[in-house]
């Protein structure tokens, strides 16, 4: 029987409509070289900088060096398992992240996998690692305050939501103390916090995160870790990592403060990816756009225009220095693009002044914007008594005599700085911190001796918590300081020195 040729057509038709055939156009190059975490591809004529590049055996590349006959790609895993000859893919995709309330109390990679051993991350959403800043238009200034519970800051540098103040100083200073002080503080504050540690040893990582649970801070905290043997760029995309995750609360109308940990070993990383992909190296061996790095990662923070949801996201990045200096290159790259900074001194804290902040050096390009009417009535007068003690300081290395005003102002400008000193992890409420500065400012101290100012201040803070809890009460829920308020405050100050004890053996200063 011979075979009919519109039976066999009928059949191919059939296969044919019943067929189910996908087509997927891919650019695909040929890896020429590869070594030290870095794959040179030929062949990739459609990538776009910062795609995601697929490799053999599961490993991702990021493009950033796209020239005319070849594509440089970092790679996010190990390089062992790609040679020369393999084949690499364009995958249309850049970075992304998971983000939302899935993440709280989670620790992850840059690229959102879970390092705490909890299980996988149930998320909804991802977001591109790097989008555009908000535009002026979609912003509105800083008018809220974020309470770090430091009286020397949130009196002096204050800090609003959706700001960008530095943390500078060298290293073992108390730089990450100050953010981990500030992520407690945030209980109750409706404030979510997303911790970045970048080329941080992981035993430094795990006591951080050890305090945080501690203090039961991780139950609104989402920590970000790049160690220090990650590979380089992972290093580089953990700060947009932890940037896009903070986003996606400030886009949805709540408030996110998001800590970089610390922006130096982000530059270092950079610059060694930099190097090794033979791009220009510039001053002090950084490519030429080391600026505009860090620049497009701090500009993302931003108090959001009410009709936007009025969300924010404050940043607060750290920065190492050398023996103190700030006109390094990177510090003061950062200095110009943030909104003020807070420089912690060495000597300073050798000499158990903690926080060590100098508050010379120190400034917040927000000022009185980010602070209750209460505070600012205690830290105008803060600042200048502080001002003129520090002058006085300077002038009194060259006088043999002092008169007794300049010796009585000297005695002040002592006493307020020990009323600033504050111990690790014990965050103050504001309208503490309002109480305990008015004491200082308005001279109920100058019969106190300066080495029991501590000392009075911790007893006089529990006095009024256990005897007049509605002044403090009073000052939380109107966020000034009423005649009649500041005429209780008095009456309680003269209460508590009456049954204050100097301990036997001081003078009275």
């Amino acid at each position: 029987m011979g075979i009919r040729p519109e039976e066999v057509t009928n059949v191919l038709r059939e296969l044919i409509e019943k067929a189910d055939v996908e087509s997927e156009i891919r650019n695909v190059g040929i890896v020429t070289e590869v070594g030290d975490g870095v794959a040179r591809v030929w062949g990739l004529g459609d990538v776009m900088y910062g795609e995601l590049v697929e490799f053999p055996n599961g490993v991702f590349g990021l493009a950033l060096s796209l020239e005319e006959d070849s594509v440089g790609c970092v790679l996010l895993g190990p390089d062992r398992e790609i040679k020369e000859g393999d084949r690499a893919k364009t995958t249309g995709r850049v970075i992304e992240v998971p983000v939302g309330e899935e993440l709280l109390g989670r620790v992850i990679n840059p690229l959102g996998q879970p390092l705490d051993g909890k299980g996988p991350i149930p998320f909804k959403k991802t977001r591109p690692i790097e989008v555009l800043a908000p535009s002026v238009v979609d912003r509105r200034p800083v008018c809220e305050p974020l309470q770090t519970g430091l009286k020397v800051i949130d009196a002096l540098i204050p800090i609003g939501r959706g700001q960008r103040e530095l943390i500078i100083g060298d290293r073992q200073t108390g730089k990450t103390a100050i953010c981990v002080d500030t992520i407690i503080n945030q209980k109750n504050e409706g404030v979510y916090c997303i911790y970045v540690a970048i080329g941080q040893k992981a035993s430094t990582i795990a006591q951080v995160i050890a305090k945080l649970e501690q203090f039961g801070a991780m139950d609104y905290t989402i920590v970000v870790v790049a160690e220090a043997d990650d590979p380089a760029p992972l290093q580089y995309i953990a700060p947009y990592a932890g940037c896009a995750i903070g986003e996606e609360f400030r886009d949805t109308g709540k408030h996110a403060l998001v800590i970089y940990d610390d922006l130096t070993k982000h530059a270092w990383a950079y610059r060694e990816m930099s190097l090794l992909l033979r791009r220009p190296p510039g001053r002090e061996a950084y490519p030429g756009d080391i600026f505009y790095l860090h620049s497009r990662l701090l500009e993302r923070a931003a108090k959001l225009s009410d009709e936007l949801g009025g969300g924010s996201l404050t940043a607060l990045p750290i920065a190492e220095t050398q023996l103190g200096d700030i006109s390094a290159y990177i510090p003061t790259n950062l200095i110009s693009i943030t909104d003020g900074q807070i420089y912690l001194e060495t000597d300073l804290f050798f000499a158990g002044i903690r926080p060590a902040v100098n508050v010379g050096l120190s400034v917040s390009r927000v000022g009185g914007a980010a602070q209750i009417k209460a505070m600012k009535h205690v830290a105008g007068q803060l600042r200048l008594q502080l001002a003129q003690y520090r002058e006085l300081q300077a002038f009194t290395q060259f006088a043999a005599e002092l008169d007794k005003a300049t010796q009585l102002q000297l005695a002040r400008g002592d006493k307020l700085v020990q009323l600033l000193k504050q111990p690790q992890y014990n965050p103050m409420p504001v309208e503490e911190q309002v109480m305990v500065l008015y004491v200082g400012t308005h001279n109920y101290l100058d019969d106190i001796p300066t080495e029991v100012v501590e000392r009075f201040a911790e007893e006089f803070l529990k006095f009024m918590r256990e005897n007049h809890p509605q002044i403090g009460a009073t000052i939380k829920k109107e966020k000034e300081i009423s005649p009649q308020t500041e005429e209780e405050l008095k009456k309680a100050i003269e209460e508590f020195k009456e049954r204050f004890v100097i301990d036997a053996g001081q003078k009275s200063a």
